[in-house]
C-alpha cells in the first residue's frame, strides 16, 4: 500500500517527479511512481486510479495538463497538480490545473515544484515533519 501515488504524464517529467520522491523518501512516506498520460494511456490510467489505494495523488503534467483533472474526476481523494514548464514557461499548464470545474478540485503548486507537492501531500496525510 502506497500513501502517495506520483503520476507523470510523460517520462520527460522525471526530474520533477524525482524531487517529489526525494521529499517523500526523506519523510518515510510510501509512494508508487507511474508514467501514465491522460491522452496516450487513458484506459490504463483509469484502471490504475480505480485500483490504487493511495491516500493522495501527485500528478505532474505540462502543456494542456489534463492529467490532474482527469485523475480528480476519477477519485474523491486529494489530487495535487504540478504544472511543468514545457511551453509558455509553464503558464499554460498552471492555468489548466487551477481552473478545474466545480466538484473536481485539484490543489496546485508552483511550476516545476515537485518538492512542494510532496510537502503538501505530507501535510494532507497529517504526518509531522
Amino acid at each position: 500500500m502506497a500513501d502517495v501515488a506520483v503520476i507523470l504524464g510523460s517520462a520527460s517529467d522525471r526530474a520533477i517527479a524525482d524531487r517529489a520522491v526525494e521529499v517523500l523518501s526523506k519523510n518515510n512516506i510510501s509512494f508508487d511512481l507511474q508514467v501514465l498520460s491522460a491522452h496516450r494511456n487513458p484506459d490504463e490510467l483509469d484502471v490504475y486510479v480505480k485500483r490504487s489505494d493511495a491516500k493522495v495523488y501527485i500528478t505532474i503534467a505540462g502543456l494542456s495538463a489534463a492529467l490532474p483533472g482527469v485523475v480528480a474526476s476519477k477519485t474523491s481523494r486529494p489530487v495535487i497538480g504540478v504544472p511543468v514548464s514545457a511551453k509558455l514557461g509553464g503558464l499554460d499548464a498552471l492555468l489548466s490545473i487551477v481552473q478545474m470545474p466545480k466538484g473536481v478540485p485539484v490543489a496546485c503548486v508552483g511550476i516545476d515544484n515537485g518538492d512542494n507537492a510532496a510537502h503538501l501531500a505530507i501535510r494532507i496525510l497529517g504526518v509531522g515533519q
